[in-house]
């Protein structure tokens, strides 16, 4: 954004520079020519300062425009990072309270979040863990549906 700003200080300067050479050059012109008069000189000079004055304004808005633009790309980069660090807190989140509970707390279960949603993966030891697994997830703070991709282990009974 600076690199804008210093960009469009240093073209404003450039442009007043202009300015000054166009106004000198038309009145150090007019002054040379044997048939033009005070009114000739003077059209002259009004001509090339409307050029200058709308070469100034494109210039300008150009310069408004990259600063437009410049705006929205950081908007836009400041947005998916709150989106990235709200994920991250979604799947720590999950992850203590999984981490936490007395039923859950030996199994092997994975975590990811994307967008607010959890996709939960990994095995559980039954049915009633992973009931538990998703609805300590679902009942996260920021959580929009939880995905699970677990799998059901139950150990063989032995006779």
């Amino acid at each position: 954004m600076n690199k804008i700003i210093t960009d469009f200080k240093n073209k404003r300067l450039a442009d007043n520079f202009l300015i000054i050479a166009c106004l000198s050059a038309g009145l150090g012109l007019a002054g040379c020519q044997q048939e033009g008069t005070a009114e000739k000189t003077g059209q002259k000079i009004d001509k090339t300062v409307k050029k200058v004055g709308e070469y100034m304004e494109n210039t300008s808005e150009k310069a408004g425009d990259k600063m437009d633009s410049a705006k929205h790309a950081a908007q836009n980069k400041a947005d998916i990072a709150e989106e990235y660090i709200d994920d991250a807190m979604i799947t720590l989140k999950v992850k203590n309270a999984l981490a936490g509970d007395q039923i859950l707390g030996a199994s092997h279960i994975e975590t990811k979040t994307v967008n607010g949603v959890v996709t939960l993966s990994g095995s559980v030891d039954s049915e009633q863990s992973l009931g538990r697994a998703m609805e300590l997830a679902n009942g996260q703070e920021h959580v929009k549906s939880v995905v699970t991709q677990m799998l059901v282990k139950t150990t063989p009974m032995v006779r």
